[in-house]
């Protein structure tokens, strides 16, 4: 690695130590990128073994600085460590998600004994690996979200529906029979609205595409006299940029694009029988859980308590996996997901204690 001038410090054993930390990080880094490559093709397989060999140039670095204090080859952090793991088994847009929060939280910008240039480096990979991850976030965007607004509208909804029944001082078989209610009623509704909703967005999106038979007309265009850079004008370019298009396309016709429209669009939004199916699916399974205590037998404040528990630890793992696929720290998200959903049902009790209360 060039290094510009820069000297690392001297050699003492606190140092060694640190030295042989970063380079069997690099080396669990690189088997990283190495095992996504693994499971990809094209330009981003392309990316991915660049970003492997630009971490075993780090890894170099710290090998040189070692020299014959190197010692036997050493295992990364536990974190680097799983990462390698669940890219080899998974290589999911997770995975990349994941190695992007690595990337951001490089130890390099306060480590004396790295170069500038390998910070700078590793704040690089951070945007790298952040395009990537948000290619694959575009391709599950639509049928992920609909899977997460399915299962958290299913545990908060359905939690909330018993809670307030409970409330209501009624017998546990007639909670047990709304909460199924509520489960299928709601799963039913949230997949035909899900599938409507997407259906609408693409047919939408259809209609704001270009149509490729315009095409057709462009030789019989008058060439000094026709309305082509109205288009572009229309579709957010400035007069002469839209112009200068539009006398491109007159000598060398070309199918008409948005300048804005992404080629993706339909992708992001995903399909509507798979995201209605997902909506449903998950919605199912977050509205089962409140449900679950009183399927085995429990009942009352036993019951109503393990309901909420499970609740709560499925709102918190839907709200970390939100985070991670965003790139930012799970924990705060969790905790987001937790008192939003704790307080709506916290709410539909205290309703349903006040009107059980008026109708006793």
């Amino acid at each position: 690695m060039q290094d510009n001038g820069f000297r690392a410090g001297p050699a003492d054993a606190k140092s060694v130590r640190r030295w042989r930390r970063r380079l069997a990080d690099e080396h669990e880094e690189a088997k990283v990128y190495r095992e996504l490559a693994a499971r990809r093709s094209g330009e981003e397989r392309e990316i991915l073994l660049g970003l492997a060999e630009a971490e075993e140039r780090h890894a170099a670095y710290w090998e040189e600085l070692l020299g014959d204090e190197v010692g036997p080859k050493r295992r990364g952090q536990f974190r680097m460590r799983l990462l390698v793991f669940l890219a080899r088994r998974f290589g999911s847009v997770f995975v990349l998600a994941l190695a992007q929060r690595a990337e951001s939280r490089t130890p390099y910008r306060s480590d004396r004994d790295a170069p500038p240039a390998m910070a700078a480096d590793e704040r690089i990979h951070e945007e790298v690996v952040r395009a990537l991850a948000a290619r694959g976030r575009a391709r599950v965007s639509g049928t992920f979200r609909a899977a997460v607004f399915g299962a958290n509208d299913g545990l908060v909804s359905n939690l909330a529906l018993v809670l307030g029944v409970i409330g209501g001082n009624v017998p546990t078989s007639t909670v047990l029979l709304i909460g199924l209610a509520g489960l299928l009623a709601g799963a039913l509704s949230m997949g035909a609205g899900e599938y409507i909703s997407v259906r609408s967005q693409r047919e939408l999106l259809a209609a704001a595409a270009p149509n490729p038979e315009a095409r057709a007309v462009l030789p019989y265009l008058d060439v000094d006299a026709n309305e082509l850079a109205l288009v572009y004008r229309a579709r957010g370019m400035s007069a002469d940029e839209a112009q200068r298009r539009a006398d491109a396309l007159l000598r060398d016709p070309k199918p008409l694009v948005s300048p804005e429209k992404p080629a993706d669009d339909h992708e992001i939004v995903g399909t509507g029988t798979k995201a209605a199916l997902s909506s449903f699916v998950f919605f199912a399974s977050g509205a089962l859980v409140p449900v679950l205590p009183f399927v085995f037998g429990l009942t009352g404040g036993l019951a109503a308590l393990i309901a909420v528990v499970l609740v709560g630890l499925a709102l918190m793992l839907t709200g970390a996996a939100v985070g991670v696929l965003s790139g930012a720290a799970p924990l705060p998200r969790a905790l987001r997901q937790l008192a939003i959903g704790a307080g709506a049902a916290a709410v539909t009790y205290l309703l349903g204690l006040i009107f059980g209360a008026t109708a006793g």
